[in-house]
């Protein structure tokens, strides 16, 4: 039990820095990222939405864990699901400081291979995802009363159709308010002071988001720590992992764990060092970072059980055919 708690501290300690830069950047987006922008370059068909999601997944220094909440923003805001998929395995699979460790331990040839691999599994996974067409879950589906400025759930609350624009009441009475004199109550929502536009960003972030998929997050960790209290590791690599075995091992060893991108690298350094296969190598650094009992609960809680079934098939059969590619080279 204490070593349980050791390990599930040192999660804590890792992850709480990126889970909070990507509350924030979930707050930002649904503040201010205009749903338009988000509807016109991540909600279309075809592979430049998926680019975008790729690209910018990228760019964003962000873990599987803390990847989670920008990615609902985005599917909330009107991006389909291919991009969304895209950007949750290019987010925690890429970093600059990953690829420059990946460099400095493991080579050129390979740090450039991991980066096409994570490139062609998102845009794979993108171009699968968007055969299905999804709206978000109920719970995701709200907005702000622009009368009382209440959180409402769009299933439920009373809406009206203005300058071809819905909006969404808590009551009767914001309704009949807001239809007296509509011009009044979007000016005002469009004039919200610096301070208010603070306290929607913490307040989606920190409060919404957390109350959604927070408790599949805690669960995650749990779970992650328990693998890592149990499972015996070290004494596998040297006697076992040198050929096929080490692709059995990789697979469902990246699957379990919560291995982020930059913090993976010198792991599987000190697996190859000891006589990992190269390829089980390659595969433990591309599924480790995009999987997580998190990712998991999380996304299948989000779009489904078809969805995650998806989701982990792409990953894990293309990270296999990559891995083993690349043994091969």
């Amino acid at each position: 039990m204490i070593q349980l708690l050791v390990v599930l501290k040192d999660y804590l300690i890792e992850l709480f820095p990126v889970l909070a830069l990507g509350f924030f950047l979930s707050g930002l987006i649904h503040e201010f990222l205009p749903t338009a922008w988000v509807e016109r370059h991540l909600g279309g068909r075809g592979i430049r939405p998926i680019i975008y999601a790729t690209i910018s997944g990228a760019l964003l220094p962000l873990c599987c864990f803390g990847a989670l909440p920008v990615a609902i923003s985005f599917f909330k805001k009107g991006a389909r699901l291919g991009p969304v998929l895209a950007f949750l395995v290019a987010t925690p699979a890429t970093s600059a400081t990953a690829f420059l460790v990946t460099y400095r331990l493991l080579g050129l040839n390979f740090t450039l291979f991991l980066c096409l691999s994570v490139i062609l599994i998102g845009l794979t996974l993108g171009l699968m995802g968007n055969l299905f067409r999804l709206s978000p879950t109920p719970h995701l589906l709200h907005e702000e009363d622009p009368v009382c400025g209440m959180c409402v759930d769009r299933e439920k609350g009373l809406s009206t159709e203005y300058e071809n624009r819905t909006y969404y009441f808590c009551s009767s009475r914001c309704k009949k308010t807001f239809l007296k004199k509509p011009e009044k109550y979007l000016e005002r929502k469009d004039r919200k002071s610096i301070s208010e536009r603070v306290r929607s960003v913490f307040k989606f972030g920190f409060v919404d988001l957390v109350k959604e998929i927070g408790p599949e997050l805690a669960l995650g960790l749990v779970l992650a720590a328990l693998i890592m209290v149990i499972t015996p590791v070290g004494r596998l690599i040297g006697n076992y992992l040198s050929g096929g075995f080490g692709y059995l091992f990789a697979l469902p060893f990246g699957l379990a764990m919560y291995i982020c991108s930059t913090a993976s690298v010198p792991l599987v350094h000190a697996f190859l060092t000891q006589g990992m296969n190269i390829g089980a190598g390659l595969v433990l650094l591309i599924v480790g970072p995009v999987t997580s009992f998190g990712t998991i609960l999380v996304v299948r809680k989000e779009f489904g059980a078809k969805i995650l079934f998806l989701y982990l098939s792409v990953i894990c059969a293309l990270s296999l055919i990559l891995g083993y590619g690349f043994s091969k080279m």
